[in-house]
């Protein structure tokens, strides 16, 4: 196992101090010295990112979801929200793209049903329930929720 200092192993940073462990990681890595890595905590924080990653794109595209419903069904509030609304879009579909790789398309198009119903529960709480018009399912596809000019007809 690596020794970063006489006293200290690679596990050991760990736990003390993530940071430096990660930088003695990648020092590891760049010159081939696999045998010596702390593999336990490596796939933990390889399995970390993976999670992040996908909670990040999903929250995302949640709060498009979000945002694209108060502007399709909220008619009582559009004049006065829509142009914050749809900035927020925006936004979002910004982060979107710079974040989206093709492995994260695949985890949303799996996971929208249930994204969809995350956002869906927020609205319904957001208008405290006086919109009783809005779709049990997502009527949006993936490729309008990433589309920057996508913006669905109001009702």
């Amino acid at each position: 196992m690596q020794r970063v200092s006489s006293n200290l192993s690679l596990k050991q940073l760990y736990e003390i101090d993530e940071h430096l462990w990660l930088e003695e990681t990648i020092k590891l890595l760049k010159t081939n010295h696999l045998e010596e890595l702390d593999l336990e905590n490596l796939i933990e924080e390889l399995e970390n990112l993976g999670r992040r990653d996908k909670a990040r794109v999903a929250s995302l595209v949640e709060q498009v979801i979000r945002h694209l419903l108060l502007l399709q069904y909220w008619t009582e509030e559009t004049q006065y929200n829509s142009g914050h609304w749809k900035a927020e879009i925006r936004s979002f579909r910004n982060q979107l793209k710079r974040n989206l790789t093709n492995n994260l398309y695949q985890y949303l198009e799996n996971e929208l049903a249930s994204i969809y119903d995350d956002a869906l529960g927020y609205v319904i709480e957001k208008t405290e329930g006086k919109l009783d018009n809005l779709p049990q399912y997502s009527t949006y596809t993936l490729e309008q929720l990433l589309d920057i000019n996508y913006l669905p007809e109001k009702l």
